[in-house]
């Protein structure tokens, strides 16, 4: 048969096998610099050599999630419900999305840190690609290699990414959301729009509300400046609206609609619903502090004091303050110089989803006044990113067109120096005079953008940018190898150095010394970094150990419990969810969390430990040891508390972990 090939097409038909193909894509489209996919290319390398170079220096992290992982490895119940244990006894007190994810890969590369990790590390790459691209089509090649630098280096995203927290797919999901956003306000067609919504509601399955946070800059410059009228604009957002419903709330109907018996308990609840969990402590708790609408609130915010200037304390500051003064002006400036633009303009488009994205973050990450972690803040790392690499192209292009117009660009990049220069002396131990060196090269080049913009000047002004572009990554370059050379555990990591908090701000909660790599507390006990115990690796392969959070594992109480299993369908249950999950993954077993992740919530009933243990599917009860137990919850961890200590019978297994306790005298008398 004879192919017909369209006139013009010739040249996008590779030639020759696979490397004149891969030789036509790393060339591009036509009219392309041919700089520019090797560029791209380059970029997604570094990113991949950050993220995941000595990627398991952490063990399994953040041990609560690497269970839950484990569990969705070997159930599809538990995959599907976000379970803690694979008996689906609790879940974690996030939406399954990550977990899901990360249990999938366990299933395809069997249990390791590495295996674990993975998925973020990927998650990262991804985000680093997508955003080129993303700001390329609103503000060209240049403003994407600066976005994309420093996405790649911003502290809190490089520990993120490296890491098994939910917050790694939150951010590839909100960039990706970002892109379709951008291609229906560019377009105008509802099929993009869909698109958006369905992303975002991916986000909302992988952090609840927090996924929602990008929602107004995407509506908003969608009714500025779509192409379309004004009716279609609003019959979009209200298509965006209900496909958004449906897109995020998919799951909590189906956890709703299931018979409690049938599922697991919710972990973080009150009562056993993914509603009041939305609602209150993974929710409105987290924003307004105390119990929000239904309960379940409460614990420490873990990240200073609340106001304006939160973003720069001693918590959030190293790693994601660097160059939002940069961000600002670019933001500020853009949107002046493109005043008079058509209402359609794409940059400026560009400029108002860029730029109400990191409003709406930094306004409620800067006063929420619930449970609020510094690593949070990677959400606001791409819309940084974009904004320093716009901002860097549209003030030089001022300089090009007013004679003085560097001044504006001289001010963004002094002025960030000098606050590097403030970040680096929280450590002063930490590369000694770097800070210096920063903000002195800063006033250089800020100097020669002050002169008039002349055709002798050009090249020499344009490599003064290029190095003040580059000084300003020094800080975070540094910040970010300190983090891919340091093991981090618990549920509070935070990247870099160890700073001095700023007491007059109410520094953290780990007291007067804390903030990037300090004392970050975290339920279940343990700092934010910390070095796995050695000789302590399972799954082969990673030769990493487990973190130190929550107490890590007792090589005694696993032995001893292994040796003695039985039939038990959970080889113990134990208070603190951290160590649980450190036991969990050293045995393969299921290991009932009490409590859930903080050790207050209300399951189990003493109801239903005794029918377990007369059922036989539980022998064995942990009581004390790292995060206490059971529980805080005066009504239903004291009662099975007093009934685990009145009836059961004292182990000596050999460890220190707490009183164990063996119940399987009392399995044929219930109560």
């Amino acid at each position: 048969m004879t192919s017909v090939v369209r006139p013009g097409r010739e040249a996008e038909l590779p030639h020759g096998g696979p490397l004149p193909a891969a030789r036509s894509w790393l060339r591009g489209r036509a009219g392309t610099a041919a700089w520019v996919r090797p560029v791209q290319v380059a970029l997604a390398a570094l990113a991949a050599v950050v993220y995941l170079f000595n990627l398991t220096i952490s063990g399994y992290a953040n041990t609560y999630y690497s269970a839950a992982a484990l569990a969705a490895s070997k159930s599809w119940s538990a995959w599907f419900f976000g379970s803690f244990d694979a008996a689906n006894f609790i879940t974690v007190d996030k939406p399954p999305l990550a977990t899901m994810l990360m249990g999938l890969s366990v299933r395809l590369f069997g249990l390791s840190s590495w295996s674990i990790l993975l998925p973020e590390a990927l998650a990262g790459v991804a985000t680093v690609a997508l955003l080129f691209v993303v700001v390329r089509h609103s503000f060209g090649l240049i403003a994407a290699l600066i976005a994309s630098l420093v996405m790649i280096l911003t502290p809190v995203a490089v520990l993120i990414f490296r890491y098994n927290n939910p917050d790694a797919i939150l951010t590839l999901l909100l960039v990706a959301a970002a892109w379709s956003a951008l291609r229906a306000i560019e377009s105008g067609r509802l099929r993009w729009i869909v698109v958006t919504a369905i992303l975002v509601g991916f986000a909302f399955n992988a952090k609840y509300l927090q996924g929602f946070l990008v929602v107004p800059a995407f509506a908003l410059t969608w009714l500025i400046a779509a192409p379309v009228s004004l009716r279609r604009r609003v019959a979009g957002l209200l298509l965006a609206g209900i496909t958004l419903l449906l897109a995020s709330g998919w799951w909590v109907l189906a956890v709703e609609l299931i018979p409690a018996a049938a599922r697991p308990f919710i972990g973080g609840s009150t009562n056993n619903s993914a509603i009041q969990l939305l609602l209150g402590y993974d929710g409105l708790a987290r924003i307004f502090g105390g119990d929000g609408v239904f309960g379940g609130g409460g614990g420490g915010g873990f990240s200073g004091a609340t106001g304006i200037l939160r973003l720069f304390n001693a918590e959030f500051g190293g790693g994601i303050s660097w160059l939002i003064p940069f961000a600002l002006i670019g933001l500020v400036s853009g949107l002046v110089l493109r005043g008079r633009a058509a209402r359609t303009d794409r940059a400026r488009a560009g400029y108002l989803v860029w730029g109400l994205w990191l409003a709406v973050h930094a306004i409620v990450f800067s006063f929420m006044s619930g449970i609020i972690h510094s690593y949070y803040a990677v959400a606001l790392a791409p819309a940084i990113a974009a904004l320093v690499g716009a901002g860097a192209v549209e003030l030089w292009g001022l300089r090009e067109r007013v004679r003085f117009g560097g001044i504006v660009l001289a001010g963004a990049i002094l002025v960030s120096a000098v606050w590097s220069w403030q970040l680096l002396g929280r450590s002063p131990d930490f590369v000694p005079g770097l800070g210096l060196v920063v903000v002195i090269v800063g006033a250089i080049v800020a100097l020669i953008l002050c002169l008039p913009a002349t055709a002798e000047l050009r090249r020499t002004q344009a490599l003064a940018v290029a190095l003040g572009i580059g000084i300003l990554l020094a800080g975070p370059l540094v910040y970010t190898i300190d983090t891919m050379s340091t093991a981090y555990s618990s549920g509070d990591p935070q990247p870099g150095p160890a700073v001095v908090a700023d007491t007059s701000q109410g520094g953290g909660n780990g007291g007067g010394f804390g903030g990037n790599g300090g004392n970050g507390g975290g339920f279940g006990g343990g700092s934010g970094r910390g070095t796995p115990p050695s000789g302590v690796g399972f799954g082969g392969g990673s030769g990493a150990g487990l973190g130190t959070a929550g107490g890590g594992t007792d090589t005694a109480l696993a032995s001893y419990l292994e040796a003695n299993k039985g039939g038990t369908t959970w080889i113990v249950a134990m208070t603190s969810a951290m160590q649980a999950g450190s036991l969990e993954l050293s045995t393969g077993d299921s290991v009932m969390a009490m409590g859930g992740f903080s050790g207050t919530d209300p399951a189990p009933s003493l109801a239903q430990i005794q029918a377990y243990v007369a059922s036989g599917q539980l022998r064995y009860v942990l009581v004390g040891g790292t995060g206490g137990g059971p529980g805080g919850n005066s009504t239903t961890a004291s009662a099975v508390s007093a009934w685990v200590t009145s009836v059961g019978k004292v182990v000596d297994y050999g460890g220190s972990s707490g009183t164990l306790y063996d119940l399987s005298g009392v399995a044929t008398t219930g109560s």
